[in-house]
């Protein structure tokens, strides 16, 4: 079992937990029987819906009673011990023990406490919070999400190595194209540090992605940029705008269908398509946010998701420990 690719679980943080984490666990190991999970939280409560499910070679849990609550504020997380099922997962690939960590929990929490056990991989200064966003032509890596309000031209260098490296990592056959979010495309558009920005990714040309320059919000969902990069405060508007908009074309939607008889018979005769389009929206097919640039990897579940967005998380795990992606950063950003 030592090619396993071990995993880190908060089994505490996020909505129903630990029940959702470990449901989503059997969920996920129903299909890929490559990882072990080292399991962090209430022994007796994990056992509870654990036990018989999965074979015990494929998971360890180490018992801890204290938790970091929703409501802690960073520097509260980080007080209330080294004992949390949190820190004590993070600390399991800081010592080596796993080869990548996930938790539903509190997402200030879990960069603060991430940031005080793992170094930063050299030469980056500020690590990224990073997602998967669908587009007309796959998947795209969006950062940054949140983590870094204020960014120099470095940074968003840097964040466009993560990144493409990020990319490269999931789809390994591909070479990413790479893009600055931007209030337009022309090259004088935008502020002193996004054209600084644009200035070195066209000078310094990569053999691991293609500089587009820049990309504006309305192109996000078109799929001719598979990584999109940006300051962290940017980056977060863009996020919820996408999911807000999401969430409101799908109520329209169920709206439109449910209203009247016709809008009934509709629904039905287009049952298929309306299908395929909702399972295209669906949120938990592209949970797992990636904390990156720290020397091991973080990745963040969504606290509201079920167990199979939770399960998909996973999945987004072990192809991050498969493509090697700390590696990938060291030798891109040298």
């Amino acid at each position: 079992m030592s090619d396993l690719i071990k995993i880190a679980v908060d089994a505490m943080g996020g909505d129903g937990s630990p029940k959702k984490i470990i449901d989503g666990i059997i969920h996920n190991h129903k299909s890929n029987n490559n990882n072990f999970f080292r399991i962090f939280g209430n022994k007796n409560e994990i056992d509870a819906y654990i036990e018989g499910k999965i074979h015990q070679d494929y998971y360890k849990i180490i018992h801890t009673q204290n938790v970091v609550k929703s409501t802690d504020s960073p520097l509260e997380a980080a007080k209330r011990g080294k004992d949390t099922s949190m820190w004590l997962a993070i600390e399991s690939v800081k010592k080596k023990e796993s080869d990548i960590v996930i938790s539903a929990g509190n997402t200030g929490a879990l960069l603060v406490i991430a940031k005080l056990n793992l170094k930063m991989i050299e030469n980056i200064d500020k690590p990224a919070l990073s997602a998967l966003w669908p587009n007309k032509k796959g998947m795209s890596v969006v950062l940054d999400l949140g983590a870094n309000i204020e960014c120099s031209s470095k940074n968003l260098h840097d964040f466009t190595i993560m990144g493409a490296s990020l990319y490269k990592s999931l789809y390994t056959d591909e070479i990413p194209n790479t893009a600055l979010l931007n209030i337009g495309s022309e090259e004088l558009k935008g502020n002193e540090i996004i054209k600084e920005t644009f200035q070195i990714l066209s000078e310094k040309k990569s053999k691991n992605f293609n500089f587009l320059g820049y990309i504006e919000g309305n192109e996000l969902m078109n799929g001719n940029v598979n990584v999109i990069v940006s300051d962290g405060f940017t980056g977060n508007v863009a996020l919820k705008t996408a999911e807000g908009t999401a969430n409101f074309i799908t109520d329209e939607l169920k709206e439109v269908f449910k209203g009247s008889v016709l809008g009934k018979i509709s629904a039905i005769l287009n049952y298929s398509n309306l299908n395929r389009f909702k399972k295209r929206l669906d949120p938990r097919l592209y949970n797992g946010a990636i904390f990156i640039g720290l020397d091991s990897p973080v990745v963040k579940s969504h606290g509201g998701t079920d167990l199979i967005g939770f399960s998909n998380s996973l999945e987004v795990c072990t192809k991050i420990v498969k493509g090697d992606l700390i590696n990938k950063i060291r030798e891109n950003i040298k």
